[in-house]
């Protein structure tokens, strides 16, 4: 019984603790910005609590079911996550904020079904890869079906618009299916024919090419479109090795927009330093060594595509995150896991744990 219910325990204490650096680092940077708004400073902390208690019975459930499960959820989760891109785009249905139309109000909470798309995504990389074997060597059944579905779920992810995550479903698509045998050339030649199209979305949009040229000099303009940036490094500055001490952030103070979802590395990085900054970098590498290193124990083609894909997932989000508000890529919002503020991110990350740990039975 015991061996039976052995999961890998390096990946769920690295996971345990993101999830209480996440706890008290939202609850950091939100409590006076939900004081000023809600007249409440516990608002998001509470809700964010809820979202763990959520997604932690997600991941235990997630993590006693057969991959047997998982393989015949593909299609029908693949085309539900399908269906709600779509309708988040309809006005009436889908919620605006900032600019960008990506939630569905639900009862009781807003749902944002990019982080779905991701899950979903791996799912079917996973079946159809390994139900194609060799075949995923020839061009017209290996690789053009997989581009296909993923380009149909990238234009409705640039509809909405959310560059950040398309992208991610893009490396994912191409790391999948060279990890899967695809010919490099295939890849390197749809690479190549995607580029113009990867350019006209970044110059045709206005807020995307400002961020592209703020990229490169933030301090252009530090007042204006390089501000957020600007500000993260200020705050990573500010905290030197040690950091100011929990709680004691000063660019949180309504210098930093939106400190308790994508920046909440920068006043990681304030608040605790550059030995805390290194400590979660620690933590996302053990995620991303034991689920490479899971990765290579399996036998079975699905669960074996299936952890690598949910490996890229997790990892390639935190560092992206991470490269993000250090200046080191253009500006994305994308939340870091298991750490930022935000429902459905925090469940979604969490069953996407959960499927890693329940594939890591047996193989520790």
């Amino acid at each position: 019984m015991r061996d039976g219910l052995a999961v890998d325990k390096w990946l769920l204490l690295a996971v345990a603790a993101l999830l209480a650096v996440g706890v008290t680092m939202v609850l950091s940077t939100s409590y006076l910005y939900s004081q000023e708004r809600f007249a409440d400073g516990t608002y998001f902390f509470r809700k964010q609590l809820l979202a763990i208690g959520a997604g932690l019975t997600a991941l235990v459930v997630c993590s006693v079911l057969p991959s047997t499960i998982y393989r015949r959820l593909t299609y029908p989760l693949l085309g539900l996550t399908l269906l709600v891109l779509i309708l988040v785009l309809i006005p009436g249905i889908g919620v605006a904020r900032g600019g960008a139309r990506r939630w569905l109000m639900l009862p009781g909470f807003a749902f944002q079904p990019a982080e779905l798309a991701k899950l979903a995504i791996v799912l079917y990389l996973a079946h159809s890869i390994a139900r194609k074997g060799d075949r995923i060597k020839t061009f017209s059944l290996g690789v053009l079906p997989h581009l296909l579905i993923g380009g149909i779920f990238a234009a409705a992810l640039l509809l909405e618009p959310d560059f950040g995550t398309g992208l991610i479903l893009a490396a994912l698509l191409y790391l999948m299916l060279f990890v899967g045998g695809a010919r490099v050339s295939h890849l390197m030649a749809t690479a190549l024919l995607a580029l113009p199209l990867l350019a006209y979305a970044m110059l045709t949009a206005e807020y995307r090419l400002r961020r592209l040229l703020t990229f490169v000099d933030p301090w252009r303009d530090a007042s204006n479109s390089g501000f957020q940036v600007v500000q993260s490094l200020i705050a990573f500055g500010s905290g030197q090795l040690w950091g100011r001490g929990l709680g004691e952030s000063r660019q949180k103070l309504f210098y930093l927009p939106e400190a308790h979802t994508d920046f909440v590395f920068s006043v990681v990085g304030e608040e605790l330093g550059l030995l805390g900054a290194w400590a979660i970098l620690f933590l996302f590498g053990v995620i991303i060594w034991r689920g490479v290193r899971l990765t290579s124990r399996i036998e079975e083609p699905f669960e074996q595509y299936l952890a690598f894909g949910l490996t890229v997932v997790l990892g390639l989000q935190g560092l992206i995150h991470m490269g993000v508000v250090m200046g080191l890529m253009p500006t994305k919002g994308l939340v870091l896991p298991f750490i930022s503020y935000g429902g459905s991110a925090m469940v979604v990350n969490l069953m996407e744990a959960g499927i890693l740990l329940g594939l890591s039975r047996r193989r520790v």
